[in-house]
Parts: C-alpha cells; sequence; structure tokens
C-alpha cells in the first residue's frame, strides 16, 4: 500500500458538514453499546473517495463504508491477516467452482445476497455498482493506481485514454462518459453475476480486485466530482459505518450504519458505536502520551515513538508487527532543471547514493527489531527481492569523501543546491534533517521545505509540471507494497515504469529506463510466479545501476493501544488495528 498520496487542498475551509443520507432499517447490534473509540492523529486523508484513497489510513478508513469484492480479515497472526478472502463475493473463484475459465482469461463472480447501500430505503448492492466502480478508477479528475486495471481487463487502456479527454471538473460530463461508454472486459450479466475478461492469465487479480478502487461505487456518485468536497460530504455506505460528520483537517465521527448485517460481512464488524478521528496533532511524542493515559485509544497516522520503545517493549498493550516497506526511500526529481538538470544524470544519482547514513535512520526509527537497512528497491519479503548492494560504505554509515570525489568527477565541484520538501508529522523532520546532515558532508546543500498541510503525496510529488519547473528535488517518502505474497507488481511498475508517469503518479521522480520497462512488461506475462520473481529481481538491479532512488529502509510497525481496547486485531495492509473489530472495554 502506498503510504503516501494526493488531494485534501479541494475541501479547505469547508467548516463541519454533516452527511444526509442516514439509512432507514435496523441494525444488529446487542443493544446501543460500544462506546466511541478514539483516534488521534496529524493529517486528513489523501482521498476519501474509495478510486483515488491509496494511504494507509485513507484506504483503512475507506474500508469501512466501501466494500470490496475480496479483501482481508485482521488476525493475531501475519500469515492469516494477509489472506485474501471473499468480502461481497460469495466465494474465491476457481477454475473448479466456474469462477475461472480454463484458459485463465475470464472471471465469473457471483455476490453475496443481503449486502446493502444506506439509501432512503436501503437497496442491495449490484454488478453494475462493482461495473460503475471500476469504471471510475479511469476518471479524470482523482484516480489510484489505474495500472493496475488497464494493465489486466480488457478494454480498459481504451476506455481510460477515452476518459482522460473529458473535463475533469465537469461531473455531468465524467458521468456521461462513464454511463454511455463500455469497458469491453466488464458485464454486469445480471444483479448478481460479475463477469470480468482478462489480457492475459494474471496470478494476482483477486489480489488487484481486493484493492479499494475497485470497490462499489452507489449510482449517487454520478452526481459529483470524485473526490470534490461535495463528494466528501456525500459518502454512500455499505460496510459497518457511516461518515457521520466531517471537518476538514480536523475531525471525522464515524456511526453504525443501520443498513449493515453482520451475516453480510465475513470481514468486518460493528464493534464500537461511534469511531471518533481527531486530526492536526504532528507530534508523535504527544500522540504517545495521550494513547497511555487513556485519553486517546489508538494512532491515527502516527507511528510510536522511536525514544519510547525500549520502555514499552514488554508492556501488554505494544507490539512490533511485521512488514515489508521501502520505509523511506531518498527519491531524486530526475526532470529538475535545477543544478544544469544535475539530477537527470546517473553519476550524481550514484554519488549520492553513497552519502547516506543508513545506520543512524534505523537508530533514529528505534533500531534493528523496528528497521532494517535496505540497499535495493525491492525490500526483504516482497517478490523478486534478492538481496545484493551495489553501493556499500562501511557499517552502511555512509562515505561523504566518496560522494564528493564523483561529484568532481562529473563536474560539480562546487556541489548542489536542492529543494527538499519533507512532512512534518512523525518522525519525518528528523529523517530529513539526518539526510540534510549526510547531504552537507558531500558538500551538497539541502533546503528543506517543511510540509504541514499533508499536501507532500496530493500535490508536491504528483504534479509533473512542478517537477518539471524545480520546484522540488529530493524528497523522503515511503512506499508499502498493495499486497502480500504474489506482489512484485506493487512495487517495480508503481515507482518505476515510466510509462506511467504522469498526474498522480507514484513514479515520483519521472525515472524512466526502456529496459526495466520491457522487463516489467515481461514479469506481468510471465507463466508463474518462479519466473516473475526471476524478472523482478533483474529490474530491481537495473533500477539500482540507474540510482533511481536512494532505498534507505524497511520498516516494521510499532503499534500500541489505551488500555481500553479489547480485541485488537492487526491489518497488515493498514498498518493499524481493524477498528470494526474492536470492543471497549
Amino acid at each position: 500500500m502506498a503510504a503516501g498520496r494526493r488531494g485534501t487542498a479541494a475541501v479547505a475551509g469547508l467548516g463541519t458538514l454533516v452527511l444526509g443520507l442516514a439509512a432507514c432499517g435496523g441494525g444488529t447490534r446487542d443493544g446501543d453499546g460500544g462506546g466511541t473509540l478514539r483516534l488521534v492523529g496529524a493529517s486528513d486523508v489523501d482521498h476519501l473517495d474509495p478510486a483515488s484513497a491509496y494511504t494507509q489510513w485513507s484506504a483503512g478508513l475507506v474500508r469501512q463504508f466501501a466494500r470490496t469484492l475480496f479483501g482481508v480479515r485482521a488476525a493475531d497472526t501475519f500469515a492469516e491477516a494477509v489472506e485474501v478472502r471473499p468480502d461481497v463475493a460469495a466465494e474465491l473463484p476457481t477454475v473448479r467452482n466456474g469462477g475461472v475459465s480454463a484458459d485463465g482469461r475470464t472471471y465469473t463472480i457471483r455476490l453475496r445476497p443481503g449486502v446493502r447501500w444506506n439509501t432512503r430505503p436501503p437497496r442491495e448492492v449490484t454488478a453494475a455498482d462493482f461495473v460503475r466502480g471500476l469504471k471510475r478508477v479511469c476518471n479524470p479528475a482523482q484516480a489510484g493506481a489505474r495500472g493496475y486495471y488497464t494493465g489486466t481487463i480488457v478494454g480498459m487502456d481504451a476506455f481510460c485514454r477515452g476518459f482522460a479527454g473529458v473535463d475533469a471538473g465537469n461531473a455531468a460530463a465524467i458521468a456521461a462518459y462513464q454511463n454511455e461508454h463500455e469497458v469491453e472486459g466488464l458485464k454486469a450479466r445480471d444483479a448478481r453475476t460479475l463477469e470480468i475478461r482478462l489480457k492475459r492469465p494474471t496470478q494476482d487479480f483477486v489480489e488487484i480486485l481486493a484493492m479499494g478502487f475497485a470497490a462499489a461505487a452507489p449510482a449517487e456518485y454520478d452526481r459529483y466530482v470524485p473526490d470534490s468536497a461535495e463528494f466528501r460530504v456525500n459518502t454512500v455506505s455499505n460496510g459497518p459505518y457511516r461518515i457521520g460528520s466531517y471537518t476538514p483537517g480536523k475531525r471525522y465521527v464515524l456511526e453504525r450504519n443501520p443498513a449493515w448485517r453482520q451475516e453480510s460481512d465475513p470481514l468486518r464488524g460493528q464493534g464500537p458505536a461511534r469511531i471518533q478521528i481527531t486530526l492536526g496533532q504532528d507530534s508523535p511524542e504527544a500522540v504517545q502520551r495521550r494513547l497511555e493515559e487513556g485519553t486517546a485509544d489508538l494512532a491515527w497516522d502516527q507511528t510510536v515513538p522511536a525514544a519510547r520503545i525500549p520502555a514499552l517493549r514488554s508492556h501488554p498493550n505494544f507490539k512490533i508487527m511485521q512488514g515489508s516497506s521501502l520505509d523511506p526511500y531518498l527519491v531524486f526529481n530526475t526532470l529538475s532543471p535545477n543544478n544544469g538538470g544535475a539530477l537527470g544524470r546517473r553519476e550524481v544519482r550514484r554519488a549520492i547514493a553513497y552519502a547516506i547514513d543508513k545506520a543512524a535512520l534505523v537508530r533514529l526509527r528505534g533500531g534493528p527489531g523496528v528497521g532494517e537497512v535496505l540497499h535495493q528497491a525491492i525490500p526483504p519479503r516482497s517478490t523478486g527481492h534478492e538481496p545484493f548492494n551495489p553501493y556499500p560504505t562501511p557499517g552502511d554509515a555512509g562515505d561523504p569523501d566518496r560522494c564528493w570525489k564523483m561529484l568532481v568527477a562529473a563536474g560539480y565541484p562546487n556541489g548542489l543546491k536542492l529543494r527538499f520538501p519533507y512532512r512534518t508529522s512523525g518522525d519525518h523532520a528528523r529523517i530529513a534533517q539526518s539526510l540534510r546532515a549526510d547531504l552537507k558532508e558531500c558538500g551538497i546543500d539541502a533546503e528543506l521545505v517543511a510540509d504541514s498541510a499533508g499536501t507532500l503525496y496530493n500535490t508536491t510529488l504528483v504534479t509533473p509540471a512542478d517537477a518539471r519547473a524545480g520546484r522540488w528535488d529530493v524528497a523522503a517518502p515511503d512506499w508499502h507494497p498493495d499486497w502480500y505474497g504474489d506482489n512484485g507488481r506493487t512495487i517495480v511498475p508503481q515507482l518505476f515504469d515510466g510509462r506511467l508517469y504522469g498526474p498522480n503518479s507514484a513514479n515520483f521522480g519521472g525515472y524512466d529506463n526502456d529496459e526495466v520497462n520491457r522487463l516489467i512488461d515481461r514479469a506481468l506475462a510471465a507463466g508463474d510466479e518462479d519466473e516473475a520473481r526471476r524478472l523482478w529481481a533483474r529490474a530491481d538491479r537495473l533500477i539500482m545501476a540507474d540510482a533511481a532512488i536512494v532505498p534507505l529502509m524497511s520498516r516494521n510497525q510499532p503499534v500500541f493501544h489505551s488500555s481500553r481496547v479489547r480485541d485488537a486485531r492487526y491489518l497488515p495492509h493498514f498498518q493499524t488495528y481493524d477498528v470494526s473489530l474492536v470492543r471497549l472495554a
């Protein structure tokens, strides 16, 4: 799952807004208890629209009101928690049960009964709602990882290309294109049967359909520009919770959805009566203090401060959960005109790769139990990871002298001046300061530009015009795979396919290598996972030879909850506990 993305600016200044789509019908709770689960953190979501929500915290929120065909259920073990299961689909499709054709190119997915929108009156979710949701992946206003779908579903790429020409600010025009044009490979055969035809057999297609982008979408969404301010206060729910009130940048309050039924949802629950998410707290230390004092229950988008980890290791409410990530990594804007276009030159990026004290970053994050130094683009426990170290330094502590000599050889004896935007939340400021100090030792002056508005992922890094204008040179984002298991597709194509560069692309720096692109195509078409793994590993070595990024560390996730929380079950995909399953003491 991408740990970053786009879009809160569109809703600034709206004040408190209460949704008007309260549902009819009775809930399935035994009584009116449950209490209020209190989350606290820094930033608003990147997007609230399922078609574009991509950070862990936004995707975890969306999961409570927008259901997919398949998904995951929080569990006590990593293996259980990452297993893909049916959600709105009645079962996992296989050749044996008729859900997958013998040639692997047609999926026939049957929906379970009783899944309802909280409309007036409540109505059942249909296959047509899933067709609409998949079409919305291509909308020109705000869309997420459309490459997963254009690369697999017959006709999806052509549909998206046509959609790109529609006025992104005109809701009627967006709806008209979406409803008047078909995707060749998508068909609602009846209200409860969805048929999807693929370009080629795709081993990870169920995982792709489990992403929030592929959630069902009600017809009401045709009224709004995707993820606009109007959309955000008119969400419709088919999950256990609905958004009762929303103050942009300050607070969400989720309420139980009375149209939801437990027997129709094998993945979620409806534990707390309300879930309150309070935003605007950039200090992880302040968040942790509130959790330990019991004035809040869970962190929203903050992690446990590194300084508290030694004291908490034996605490019953503290755990370190396994993960696989580039968290963080140093990305270069290869399109920047600054310094005479220096970052577009491989020898300059290679020099900088030697500058960074990665061991210091691991210590800053809490030590080896929390993080491990990373030397390549594909992290441990992800498909294609093969340990190698193309830019070794003593003790992983950096080699500023070698960096400086390489810069001189590349024609930069006076160093470089770089613009470095960074997030102010969590430990990102300290990471940026550590990286700036490392670069300084190499003769590089990095100007830190604070981003306290949460716009790094929704504006700064994803706007090609800003990249080409040199409004940033380097940044330290993080990236987590969108799923586990056979997940090569979730890293290399997303971060390094030059053909996908454009607005909202996760290839933030505009890196493009034809040979890497060809390896991506071959890996996606591979006949088995072993062949794909070898091809992803080859792509990784090319990417690192180009120094497209400087991988810094892969981080596990320290988590803590208040003493009121019971049944805290972890979701590795979202790096948090499933709030719908929590009980409060």
